[in-house]
């Protein structure tokens, strides 16, 4: 996930700057634009700033393939209304008009899919300041004038023009379904449009459909759901804990660390859910260092442990309940046990798995099997090989012939 756009030149706060600053008027935000900022500066006035000199689309894909993922989501509009490509409903308030003079969706969406990964657009619906939403807003929505010049003409061209595999809506919550014509938008999406065939969609589509509504459950933020669902989800979670978009004062101790990182994904597709790491590029259009550095180690650790995470599904339980240092996948017949502590012992026991004479144990990046003991009433110990391990950030072991 990438939270990009005109935020990232005063990179402070978060990607609601421009609300926390002239909506909610956050006192740390108004003292900020005083010490920096000549009086009557307006947001608007950050756009030219936001040039993405640097943006090499090709080197972003490069990294998020070599993160591990299989689906990359680009903001195409977030709640200040800036899009990020030569929207024609967004007169001089897009990445074409001003700032990059480049459409930044459709640049990413090509190198991306060079790379056989899936491309994904979010889109905000609502935006804080337009006036023609405020309208509506202050009628009840009673009135959809800001939906049917603004919204609608925007979707259809983002699907028309870049062939999105995912659209992930938000800004959602503050009116109903009816209000943004979601059922009929999504009937010419999944009927009549040139991706009717392979699109998917989160549930953000009115106040009321989270959870109800969509081909797959964003449900909230950093949500985990506890047991599997039994309908797709995805766990939207950031790398940064205080912002989606970029801050030029972010610090080491509040970003998310490798082993944390991991410890959330193996949490994730343990209850069925997939997982969308977000990254807050600079205005430069750079990926701050210390995210490559993650998002690289992430990869590493998935060239091993991979296997129990691509096209998993949840086993009959999810964890050790004991600990819960302890997770399970499966993938045909095949069990995994992801552990995330090394043992202080040479040994780690599970109690779930139901073992058989023809149980095999294998540690994934390990070459031979290992050997096991059965327990009672069922579980087995299972002797860890004396070598260091591939990684220091949890390991997989893959069970044949358990239940």
């Amino acid at each position: 996930m990438i939270h990009w756009g005109v935020y990232a030149v005063p990179g402070f706060g978060s990607e609601w700057f421009w609300c926390h600053w002239q909506g909610e008027a956050k006192s740390e935000h108004v003292e900020f634009m005083k010490k920096n900022y000549p009086p009557g500066f307006t947001y608007q006035q950050f756009a030219p700033d936001f040039r993405a000199q640097f943006f090499d689309p090709d080197q972003w894909a490069e990294l998020f393939e070599a993160s591990g993922a299989k689906y990359v989501v680009l903001t195409a509009k977030h709640h200040d209304g800036f899009a990020t490509w030569g929207s024609p409903h967004s007169w001089n308030w897009n990445s074409v008009d001003t700032g990059p003079h480049r459409d930044l969706v459709e640049d990413l969406g090509v190198a991306v899919r060079k790379r056989s990964l899936r491309y994904g657009i979010y889109y905000s619906l609502y935006e804080w300041f337009h006036p023609l939403y405020l309208s509506d807003k202050k009628s009840g929505f009673r009135t959809q004038e800001f939906v049917f010049s603004k919204v609608l003409p925007e979707l259809h061209d983002l699907v028309t023009r870049y062939k999105p595999d995912l659209i992930e809506s938000n800004g959602d919550w503050a009116a109903p379904d009816s209000y943004w014509n979601s059922t009929e938008f999504l009937a010419w999406l999944y009927n009549d449009s040139p991706v009717k065939d392979s699109v998917v969609i989160n549930d953000q589509w009115g106040a009321g459909c989270v959870g109800n509504h969509g081909g797959f459950y964003r449900y909230q933020q950093r949500f985990r759901s506890g047991q599997p669902s039994k309908h797709k989800w995805e766990n939207h979670t950031l790398m940064d804990t205080l912002s989606w978009g970029y801050r030029r004062n972010m610090r080491l101790n509040e970003l998310r660390d490798l082993p944390s990182i991991i410890q959330d994904l193996v949490r994730t597709v343990a209850d069925g859910g997939n997982y969308l790491l977000n990254v807050g590029p600079t205005a430069e259009g750079t990926i701050p260092p210390v995210f490559e550095e993650r998002l690289r180690g992430l990869g590493d650790w998935l060239k091993v442990n991979g296997e129990a995470v691509y096209a998993s599904r949840p086993w009959r339980v999810q964890s050790e309940n004991s600990t819960q240092t302890v997770w399970y996948t499966s993938k045909g017949s095949q069990v995994y046990a992801f552990f995330l502590v090394r043992p202080s012992e040479s040994w780690l026991k599970l109690a779930e798995p139901i073992t058989s004479p023809s149980t095999k144990v294998m540690l994934l990046g390990y070459s031979e099997q290992l050997s096991w003991s059965a327990l009672q009433p069922s579980g087995l110990k299972v002797e860890l090989p004396r070598e260091p391990f591939v990684n220091g950030h949890g390991w997989t072991l893959r069970l044949d012939g358990v239940k």
